[in-house]
Formats: structure tokens, C-alpha cells, sequence
């Protein structure tokens, strides 16, 4: 099943960046306050050549709620999650959901007592960056920063971008169980403990299967970055 996902998200993402590839030499804006198309265009075009970011799709399960604002409670581990993230993809490499890695991801942080709080990062699309911004967001200092993808790491205020608790590289090898150890430690780091890192498979062949549709999905969320556009609050319901 996991592979039938695979095959279509793929067939997806090539079919648009084929497409946006021959529109032209249109140069790459992330102007946030870009003059709106015409109303004759409006209802046609698609963003052209990385000329903006493609609309969010309404997900009835992840909200916003406005800007983000620096958290004070040291109760909290922020999850940072990339552009593209539920309402442009909503699919890891493998088909996990974004609904259940986030469900899994809550659960794990929730195990320990503590509060998960969720933003939408549109200034990067490179997760030790979306980690820098959540844990200044964070009141603990603690963030969980995550790709569409799935790509995911720990991270503590402070440190330097590259400088990350815990990385989780492969995000083919990663699942529900995996996602929710990472919540449970990043809960224990926001705690002032010290827990061992969350195990994971070593997979040499998840590179090569999977590097063309990782390469795929980082362009399309790279499409979504808007410089200077400040982290959103996200509300998510499960139910």
C-alpha cells in the first residue's frame, strides 16, 4: 500500500514541476505582499516557476490561529512544522499522514506531562533552521522541527542551527512508534533530563529508493517559502 502512495505522490510532484518548468524564465519571487492577480487570471493560474507559493488546501483537522508568539511556560515543546506541511502535502515519503505523525508526535510530548504547541514555519524549508525558529518560539527552549517529508529533528535554544539534541535523517525508516519516542524525548529534554536517543533503523538502500521523491518533495515545499513571513499558530483537533 505504502508503495502504491509512492508511485502517485510521485507521478504527482513531477507532473507539476514538468509543468511549472515550461511556463518560462519567470524569475523566483517570495514577495509576501505581491500585487493580487487580475480576477481574469485569478481563477486560471497556478503559481508559475516558484512565482509564490501554491494555495494552501482547507484541512479540516490543522487551523491557524494567527502569529506565533514566544511561549513563557517551560511546560511546553514546540512543534515546528515546514511550509508545505498538511496543507500542500500531507503525506511523509513512506504515506504516513501528517494528521498521525503529529498525533503520534503530541501523544509522545502529552506521555510526559507536558504541552505540545504547533507553528507553521514559511521562512525556510530546511528543518535545523524550522527547529532554530520553533525553539525561540518555545517556552521550555525545546522544538521539534519536521519536513513534509518526514526528514525531523530535536532542538535546543541557543545552540547553532546545525547543532542539533537528536536527527532524524532517514525519514523512510521512521514510523508511528518512532514518531512518538521523539516526542516523549523531546518532552524529557524540556525537563532538564538527559534521555537516551530515540533508536532507529540504519537503512543503506532508503537513500537510493527513495532520493528522487525526497529531492521531488523538497522542491515543491522550497516553493513555499515567503522570506519574512513570520510562524503561524496551528490548532490541530484528531478527533
Amino acid at each position: 500500500m505504502a508503495q502504491e502512495i509512492d508511485e502517485n505522490l510521485l507521478r504527482n510532484i513531477i507532473r507539476d514541476v514538468i509543468a511549472e518548468t515550461q511556463t518560462g524564465d519567470t524569475p523566483i519571487s517570495f514577495k509576501a505582499d505581491a500585487p493580487a492577480a487580475s480576477s481574469a487570471t485569478t481563477a486560471t493560474a497556478a503559481p508559475v516557476n516558484g512565482d509564490g507559493p501554491e494555495p494552501e488546501k482547507p484541512v479540516d483537522w490543522f487551523k491557524h490561529v494567527g502569529v506565533a508568539k514566544p511561549g513563557y511556560s517551560r511546560d511546553e515543546v514546540v512543534i515546528a512544522v515546514a511550509p508545505a506541511f498538511a496543507e500542500v502535502m500531507d503525506h511523509n515519503l513512506t504515506g504516513i499522514s501528517h494528521k498521525e505523525i503529529l498525533r503520534q508526535m503530541v501523544a509522545g510530548i502529552e506521555e510526559e506531562g507536558l504541552k505540545a504547541r504547533i507553528v507553521k514555519v514559511y521562512r525556510t524549508s530546511d528543518v535545523s533552521f524550522c527547529g532554530a525558529e520553533g525553539d525561540h518560539l518555545s517556552g521550555s527552549g525545546i522544538a521539534i522541527a519536521i519536513q513534509s517529508k518526514g526528514t525531523t529533528i530535536i532542538h535546543q535554544k541557543d545552540q547553532e542551527p546545525l547543532s542539533n539534541l537528536e536527527l532524524f535523517p532517514q525519514a523512510p525508516v521512521l514510523d508511528g512508534d518512532t514518531y512518538r519516542a521523539i516526542g516523549k524525548n523531546a518532552a524529557e529534554y524540556a525537563k532538564g533530563m538527559s534521555p537516551s536517543p530515540v533508536p532507529t533503523v540504519n537503512d543503506q538502500m532508503a537513500r537510493v529508493q527513495y532520493q528522487a521523491l525526497s529531492a521531488l518533495m523538497h522542491i515543491k515545499e522550497t516553493k513555499q517559502v515567503v522570506m519574512g513571513k513570520p510562524a503561524e499558530q496551528i490548532e490541530v483537533n484528531f478527533n
